[in-house]
């Protein structure tokens, strides 16, 4: 499980995280829901060990983000909005490197490689050098290297922006599976319908804060709302959405 408490985080002296506070549970799909500038990046980087937050604590299980960072690396993966592929590299030659920083060496890694390369579809791509890549097929290595060390945390930053249908169904097939294995997944996304789908905990951002948590159908249920997207524009602008749409209404 990946407990976070209090995180703050501010730039230029305008707070980003005002003290935030969520559970990730194993085996679990939480996805963290909110407009641009809520502050879910920031957020993820804190997670990650790429930021330093200002207040509060990061824990995977007994391990702090802060002190231990590589030993939760170890055990785990990332896809940030910054994919970083090496386009000179071959996808094995890539795929070979991240496996080696990982501590993988002989049989061991070579039995990864070859698991990320039939579970992603892979053979095409393998001796391809990746500039010129699709998006899609962009996605695929860096889902490959997230996963070639088996973690058992995820986070992911908006993994389905810019995919073609087979690349999202793809992706949405690998985050299920490593949700039955007991993998704690984090991820942040725009798309309501892909939230709806994958998610077993949501939880909405706004400001900097979280402002409701739940199974999208809690969320609905809680402010009587018709879709997902309705419950989100009313936990995240509140008295905002609620004057607009009377502005809207005919009188």
């Amino acid at each position: 499980m990946i407990k976070v408490r209090g995180l703050k985080k501010s730039f230029a002296n305008t707070a980003v995280l005002r003290g935030i506070n969520f559970d990730v549970p194993d085996g679990k799909i939480t996805t963290l829901l909110g407009a641009n500038g809520a502050g879910k990046t920031t957020c993820l980087r804190i997670l990650t060990g790429l930021m330093t937050p200002e207040g509060g604590t990061v824990h995977f299980d007994a391990l702090e983000i802060q002190k231990e960072t590589q030993q939760i690396r170890r055990r785990l993966g990332v896809i940030s909005d910054r994919e970083g592929l090496y386009e000179r590299l071959t996808v094995a030659e890539y795929l070979d490197i991240f496996a080696s920083m990982q501590g993988l060496g002989g049989e061991a890694k070579a039995e990864a490689l070859a698991s990320v390369r039939d579970s992603l579809g892979l053979d095409g791509l393998w001796s391809r050098r990746m500039k010129g890549f699709s998006q899609g097929e962009r996605m695929k290595v860096s889902l490959a290297r997230a996963l070639v060390h088996k973690p058992h945390y995820l986070v992911l930053d908006e993994p389905t922006r810019g995919l073609d249908v087979l690349a999202v169904r793809l992706l949405r097939k690998t985050l299920n599976e490593l949700r039955d294995q007991g993998c704690a997944i984090l991820f942040s996304s725009h798309v309501m319908q892909e939230v709806e789908e994958l998610s077993d905990q949501v939880l909405v951002m706004s400001a900097g804060r979280i402002v409701a948590s739940g199974t999208p159908g809690g969320l609905k249920q809680q402010c009587a709302a018709a879709s997902l997207e309705d419950a989100f524009v009313e936990f995240a602008y509140g008295s905002e959405a609620r004057d607009k749409r009377a502005e809207e209404s005919p009188a």
